[in-house]
């Protein structure tokens, strides 16, 4: 299952060229994630409640070429594997279908003690479709 995600560029996305600055692309797959797991129904602020948070681990970014003011981009969000502990998605920037950023993201679970911990089995059923 593939999330989509669209995003347009602001001009505060950009720097002085009018080019995105590369912070920027993982605010954009922040918010992609972030609206993936909410349209899964993993109410995270219920976890939060519980005494449990996502947390990134690890992100492999390739910058493939830049995204300027006023593009259209879309976020594409598909779940490579889930373990007990850790969630790893790959996520694509797109512009008219072509890819112009590509990110490997490890997420964890964490207890309010900062500690990694097991995902909750409702959770790894959502994801797991």
């Amino acid at each position: 299952m593939t999330h989509r995600f669209p995003i347009r560029v602001y001009y505060e996305d950009t720097d002085m060229g009018g080019i995105v600055y590369h912070a920027n692309y993982l605010r954009y797959i922040e918010r992609a994630r972030s609206d993936w797991v909410r349209q899964l129904g993993n109410d995270q602020n219920a976890m939060r409640d519980a005494g449990l948070v996502w947390v990134v681990r690890r992100i492999e970014a390739d910058y493939i070429t830049t995204a300027k003011f006023e593009d259209e981009l879309e976020v594409e969000t598909t779940l490579r594997s889930i373990s007990g502990v850790r969630l790893v998605m790959d996520q694509v920037v797109k512009r008219d279908g072509t890819p112009i950023f590509t990110a490997a993201v490890t997420a964890v679970c964490m207890n309010t003690e900062g500690r990694p911990v097991r995902l909750p089995a409702e959770i790894r059923a959502l994801m797991q479709g």
